[in-house]
């Protein structure tokens, strides 16, 4: 079916993510892992706008390096806008421009964020109006972090970490990103992973993952220091073992003010918190001296939305 179409383009911005926690169980039979992670939307965003076309196309652009990521129906945007239009028979296209923030194979969700961003765009621009549930259900179909791209703020993932659940979080928590021009794929640090807990020094893997209780009240008490104390991040081995120069920023990090510093989901972008705004830009400064590329971002923020 052709539907009349709710405007002439529609722009929508969605946040990247940082995992909080992040406790990955042994690997399945089908490959996967489960997982609990606690994730948190932060202010470095991504833009897409959704204009009509006949065919489904896109462009993208960025103020990060966007040479590795396919203008073609590999894009999981394009996917999410192919999967929205078969679900509601729409027989046209859609032309979706993306601008990126957020860095590519970071381990920030970028690639999430454009395909939430895509189907709260093309279900507005097509008029579909299939609401936040229906919009979930086809965003669970997409990848794991997808779900919360639409959700945003701070939730709980379990299972294959699409399955959500709103977390409190009071006030604002104050992060240091510091990514890295080189990504790293992500099934390639889940069987890294696989491979060093076969070693009887590497611990983990056993029982179903949960998320520490110690994370959540720290969320709901607004307490980055407490939430320092909890904060972890299974996959940080595999990665740092993949890339060992990783190491170096996060003990300058650790060492210059932050009250903790992660890997970011499956890196290589590191994360790290901080007491305040004011100590979240000292540290900022801190490593930008030290030739990083360091940002400043906070969280929680709001999911996937239709912008001005």
């Amino acid at each position: 079916m052709s539907q009349a179409l709710a405007a002439d383009g529609v722009h929508v911005r969605a946040p990247g993510k940082l995992n909080l926690f992040f406790e990955v169980g042994g690997v399945q039979e089908d490959g996967y892992h489960d997982v609990a992670s606690a994730y948190q939307a932060v202010s470095l965003f991504e833009d897409v706008w959704a204009t009509p076309s006949e065919e489904f196309t896109i462009a993208i652009s960025g103020t990060v390096d966007v040479a590795d990521v396919p203008a073609d129906d590999r894009n999981l945007a394009v996917r999410a806008a192919r999967l929205l239009a078969q679900r509601i028979g729409y027989t046209g296209g859609v032309h979706l421009d993306v601008v990126k923030h957020v860095p590519v194979a970071g381990g920030m969700g970028g690639g999430s964020a454009d395909a939430a961003a895509a189907l709260v765009a093309c279900d507005a621009l097509w008029g579909a109006d299939l609401g936040v549930s229906e919009l979930h259900k086809l965003a669970s179909r997409l990848g794991a972090d997808v779900p919360f791209a639409l959700m945003g703020g701070t939730a709980i993932g379990t299972g294959r970490g699409d399955q959500l659940s709103p977390a409190l979080a009071k006030g604002r928590f104050d992060w240091v990103v510091v990514p890295s021009h080189a990504g790293l794929s992500t099934p390639e640090v889940y069987a890294h992973l696989d491979e060093l807990r076969a070693r009887p020094d590497i611990r983990g893997g056993a029982g179903v993952p949960e998320v520490e209780p110690g994370v959540l009240q720290a969320l709901r008490a607004g307490d980055p220091v407490a939430l320092a104390e909890h904060t972890r991040n299974d996959l940080q081995v595999a990665a740092l073992s993949l890339r060992p120069e990783l190491r170096e920023a996060l003990e300058l990090g650790e060492s210059s003010g932050a009250l903790a510093g992660l890997v970011s989901g499956s890196g290589p972008t590191l994360a790290f918190l901080t007491a305040d705004p004011e100590s979240a830009l000292e540290l900022q400064v801190t490593l930008s001296a030290a030739g990083l590329e360091a940002l400043h971002v906070h969280g929680p923020v709001a999911g996937a939305r239709i912008a001005a």
